[in-house]
This record gives C-alpha cells, sequence and structure tokens, in this order.
C-alpha cells in the first residue's frame, strides 16, 4: 500500500493554533516564528482545498470543516503519544477535549456532579458537553460519547454499554383526575388527554404489556407535543395531560403526591440509558478513563 508522505503534515501545527487561540501563542509554544506557523496553515489549507481557520487582526475561529478536521486530528495526536508512552513504559496522562452529547434531563439530574468529579480527578481534560435530546451521529458531528436513553439501540456500527435502566411510568396529578376521571386501563387512554415526547418514532403510540403476556398499543389524544422531559413533566404536574416517562427523569413527585402512576399492576417497560461512541479501537485516554469512570459512578 502505498502512503502519501504529506498526509501528516501541518497537523500537529493545525492544533497547536486552534488550542493556544492564536498563531503567536502557537508559535513561542513550538519554538517556530509566526512566519511559519502560517505558512504551514496556508499549506494544510491548500492541500486540503478547505479553509479550516477565519482569521481576523485580532482572532481566528474555526470553520465548521475546520472543527470536525481539528477533532480527528486531536484524536490521531492522542493516539499517537498513547503509543509512544506504551513503548517507552509510561502511563498517558488523559489530556485534552472530550466531547460528550447527553440528554438534558438526565446530564442536569445525574451526570452534572459526576462531572465535576471528573474534571477535578483529571485536571488536563477539558470537556465540551452538549446537553440535547435530539438524534445525533457521533461520528459525522465527532462526539467521543453518547449518553442515550431508549429500548433499544440499532446502530450496529457504534459501541453501546448500558449505564443504568429505568420503568416508563404512565403519571398524572390529582387535579387532572378532579377534572378528567381516572383511566384504569390503558385502553382508557383513548378518551384522556396526553403529553408526548416529540423524538419519539410515534409519540402518540403508546405500547403496554399486558398480565396475560399479550401487548396492546394505544393511540392517544396527544394535547402537548414537547422535546423536553422537563417541560413536559412540568405541564403534566399543571394537571394539563397523562404522560409517559422514564422514572430516572423524575424528582421527587411520586413522593411528595404531585404526580400519581397509573397502572403499576402491569409489567415494567424498561428504559436503558447506554454510553455511546464509535469504536473501541484506538480509544483516546481521556475516552476510556470518562467511560470506566462514569461506569463506576452511576452504573447499576
Amino acid at each position: 500500500m502505498k502512503f502519501d508522505e504529506h498526509l501528516f503534515d501541518g497537523m500537529v501545527t493545525f492544533a497547536q493554533v486552534v488550542s493556544a487561540g492564536s498563531f503567536t501563542q502557537a508559535a513561542e509554544i513550538s519554538g517556530h516564528s509566526t512566519s511559519y506557523v502560517s505558512k504551514a496553515i496556508n499549506k494544510l489549507e491548500s492541500r486540503l482545498g478547505v479553509r479550516l481557520l477565519n482569521r481576523t487582526t485580532r482572532s481566528i475561529s474555526l470553520t465548521p470543516e475546520g472543527a470536525l478536521y481539528y477533532q480527528q486530528c486531536q484524536n490521531l495526536i492522542d493516539n499517537a503519544t498513547a503509543a509512544e508512552a506504551t513503548l517507552t513504559g509510561h502511563q498517558q496522562e488523559p489530556q485534552g477535549t472530550l466531547r460528550i452529547n447527553c440528554p438534558v434531563s438526565f446530564g442536569l439530574s445525574r451526570l452534572r456532579p459526576k462531572l465535576a468529579q471528573f474534571m477535578a480527578q483529571y485536571p488536563k481534560v477539558n470537556i465540551d458537553l452538549d446537553l440535547n435530546d435530539r438524534m445525533v451521529d457521533p461520528i459525522a458531528e465527532g462526539w467521543d460519547v453518547l449518553i442515550r436513553a431508549s429500548k433499544t439501540l440499532t446502530d450496529s456500527s457504534l459501541i453501546s454499554r448500558k449505564l443504568t435502566s429505568g420503568r416508563a411510568l404512565t403519571l398524572a396529578a390529582p387535579k387532572y383526575f378532579e377534572q378528567y376521571g381516572r383511566p384504569t386501563t390503558p385502553q382508557d387512554l383513548i378518551h384522556h388527554q396526553t403529553i408526548c415526547y416529540r423524538y419519539l418514532k410515534q409519540p402518540e403510540i403508546w405500547p403496554y404489556e399486558l398480565n396475560d403476556g399479550s401487548t396492546v398499543e394505544i393511540k392517544t389524544r396527544n394535547r402537548l407535543l414537547s422535546n423536553s422531559p422537563q417541560m413536559e413533566l412540568a405541564m403534566c404536574v399543571a394537571g394539563l395531560g397523562i404522560m409517559r416517562m422514564p422514572s430516572f427523569n423524575l424528582n421527587d413527585e411520586l413522593e411528595s403526591g404531585a404526580l400519581v402512576e397509573l397502572f403499576p399492576e402491569l409489567p415494567s417497560l424498561e428504559i436503558g440509558v447506554y454510553l455511546v461512541y464509535p469504536s473501541r479501537k484506538h480509544m483516546s485516554s481521556r475516552v476510556r478513563h470518562f467511560i470506566d469512570f462514569i461506569v463506576d459512578e452511576l452504573g447499576d
């Protein structure tokens, strides 16, 4: 196989510029002149045929293409550093930027305090955290680790590791019962108002397993459709409708009586929380340590 001898030209310099935030700082760190650094970046952009950095007289910023390329470059540099450390018998200390994508509710309620511990334990790791409930492509968007809640994960090209799980609860507020009555079976839901989560494939279809082992899918009357579990929870407590939500998104609403669980006699539908990442191969030290840390701290 023939390799391009110029494949890595300018890559380390580019990463240094982004990390330092300026050509001048990168030059000081690398021991080269500012002119050398600037020419290296210009040659790299010419070879790739794309602009990586937006430049002004006072600052630089990554273009979308530059941001994606930077993450890939940083991974390659980390892997090369780890390889050398292995050969020389030294354990690599986790460092660099770790990009995490996590649902909003789980991030605020469960991940937030543990992330503070992780950052204190690994001071050379910087965190790029996106709390978002939309579906994302970790490879195309350059995420190191996703945290996702789902009944099943279908993308076989990704690696997943189960973190924890919770029951899918059907919930309503006492004030809702006062106004609309209380359903006694899942089939009764067709006569009630519901609050649904937008990012499900079929938000208005609620499946249930019955005690005889059969399953039923209820097409609900969607009063509110939202992409925010926090909004769903608030509207449910306010008595607007009935919702279905994983138990790990709740606070103390059941204990305080603000919400009541419906159909507790039926078998539970389990919702898993998974760590998802592109590959086990060439995993950087910061990703490996984060996965192990979060599994130890939050795993069942």
